[in-house]
């Protein structure tokens, strides 16, 4: 019996692909009959379309080779204070760290007590400075508002 099935299985397998190779051959023959279809040249116009219609020489626009930046922008440095106001929201000071709400825009910020100046608890105002840690930016030199 476990011959006549792996003769079954060859079998099939055969015709599998027998079958394969004969929509192969159909594929390949309705290609070559279908050799007009599809655009043989194409161009592309002025708003980065292709079409098979070659663009109006009208249209064109001239670049100034000056005008081309390759890369990135320099960065325009802006007029910014670096020390901002907050509030303490949560400070746990036997595990040494806290969260610092800043005032202006409403975001809050890890901070250690590494980064602390003053000794400050919860609901204290106070000013920070910002810096970039593992997982975001961190409140540092943190001092009591005067």
């Amino acid at each position: 019996m476990a011959k006549s099935q792996q003769t079954y299985n060859k079998s099939e397998k055969e015709k599998k692909r027998l079958k394969k190779r004969e929509m192969k051959a159909k594929k390949k023959e309705a290609r070559k009959a279908d050799k007009g279809g599809g655009i043989q040249f194409a161009y592309v116009d002025h708003n980065g379309q292709l079409t098979d219609t070659p663009p109006d020489p009208t249209l064109k626009v001239e670049v100034d080779v000056e005008d081309i930046i390759l890369g990135i922008p320099k960065k325009v440095e802006e007029d910014f204070d670096p020390i901002r106001n907050g509030k303490v929201s949560f400070f746990d000071s036997s595990k040494g760290y806290g969260f610092i709400l800043d005032t202006d825009t409403q975001e809050k910020y890890f901070t250690h007590i590494s980064g602390i100046i003053d000794e400050i608890t919860e609901n204290d105002k106070v000013t920070f400075e910002l810096e970039k840690g593992l997982k975001g930016l961190n409140a540092v030199k943190v001092k009591l508002k005067k």
